[in-house]
């Protein structure tokens, strides 16, 4: 059997650049924080990928702090930059923001942007708050103007937290000149590997740890960095992405499954381009992903992050489609897919709907 990997916005496929700098990073022995000379070559190995993401992020090094993912960068920032501040998130975020204690939630359209209107009315009620965003949303791909948002933020005293995991890559890098306060990556989304992540925030903004340990990275994070997945991941950060041949592949995929009944969520806003979210009317999302699965393809039903639960999806139910939020999949597509997937895909996804409900599908 054939198996197609498009699950990416769970996990991207570890690019080549990054393997080789992690296994660079394995092979050499040191603690970045010892200052004999074996510790030197693991600090040298630190902080020039420390330069190489800020040079990306088009921040400065003394930005960027490594941690272990985006998880613990989101909580980070708002441990951060909210004490003493209402906390407001989007209705579309991430668990790991959404589900802050004493957490507010902004509207969304139906389109799943961010209700700026809304957001200005909310923020006049409650000037000064810290407000969190999403750049690109995991499971629709859609994209919140973030430039906008920040504008807003500036007006009514506010600060602004990106979560930009799923954006880089495939979207603008510079939320730190849009006017973030700060913002948060993950290596294993962009084909990096897992295990080391990065919370980018704006000079001048203090940091207390959350974990004390050593005090490293300037006291702001305790415990030994992850040298290897740090040095893999500031390999990928850098690699291109041919995001007009993605989204190509995107965009026939889609367009055939919608001519067999679906419906693609977001899918008028402006997007990532290898996301597609798709609602298969009366089918539950579990044997959607069970009948693909056993055709040799892997999809999801959005957030990776929760221990294999399958639930109506938050993102879609705040975009009103109601019981439909529980009948739809994601498909993302990897950094290194090619044209080949399509009839693979299409192929599998006829043969489902046609099982599933028991009506002729097109020729894939």
């Amino acid at each position: 059997m054939t198996r197609l990997y498009l699950d990416a916005n769970a996990t991207e496929p570890l690019c080549p650049a990054a393997r080789g700098a992690a296994l660079a990073a394995m092979e050499t022995l040191g603690n970045p924080s010892s200052i004999h000379a074996p510790g030197r070559a693991a600090r040298h190995i630190l902080e020039t990928a420390r330069e190489a993401v800020a040079r990306a992020c088009l921040a400065r090094p003394a930005d960027v702090i490594f941690c272990s993912g985006a998880t613990e960068a989101n909580a980070l920032a708002m441990h951060a930059l909210g004490k003493g501040r209402p906390i407001l998130v989007g209705a579309t975020e991430h668990d790991s923001i959404r589900t802050a204690p004493s957490a507010a939630i902004l509207r969304v359209n139906q389109d799943g942007t961010l209700d700026l209107a809304g957001l200005d009315e909310t923020l006049a009620a409650q000037p000064g708050a810290l407000v969190c965003l999403m750049a690109a949303n995991n499971e629709t791909g859609v994209l919140h103007d973030i430039e906008a948002a920040a504008k807003i933020c500036a007006a009514h005293g506010a600060l602004l937290h990106v979560d930009a995991v799923q954006a880089i890559g495939r979207a603008n890098r510079g939320w730190l000149g849009m006017g973030a306060a700060s913002f948060s990556l993950s290596g294993h989304k962009f084909g990096g590997p897992m295990g080391a992540g990065a919370l980018i925030i704006r000079r001048g903004i203090e940091v207390e740890a959350l974990t004390k340990g050593g005090g490293q990275e300037q006291g702001r994070r305790g415990g030994t960095q992850a040298l290897p997945a740090i040095a893999g991941l500031a390999a990928a950060i850098t690699q291109p992405y041919n995001n007009a041949q993605i989204a190509s592949i995107r965009d026939e995929i889609e367009a055939f499954c919608t001519s067999l009944g679906a419906i693609a969520p977001g899918s008028t806003a402006p997007r990532l381009p290898n996301t597609t979210s798709l609602i298969l009317p009366g089918v539950r999302a579990e044997t959607q992903l069970i009948a693909l699965d056993m055709a040799g393809i892997a999809v999801s039903a959005g957030s990776a992050c929760s221990s294999g639960k399958l639930a109506a999806s938050h993102v879609l139910t705040a975009m009103g489609y109601g019981e439909q939020a529980g009948q739809a999949i994601r498909v993302s597509l990897p950094w290194n897919v090619t044209a080949d997937v399509v009839p693979l895909f299409t192929a599998a996804y006829a043969a489902m709907v046609k099982r599933c409900l028991r009506a002729p599908a097109h020729s894939a």
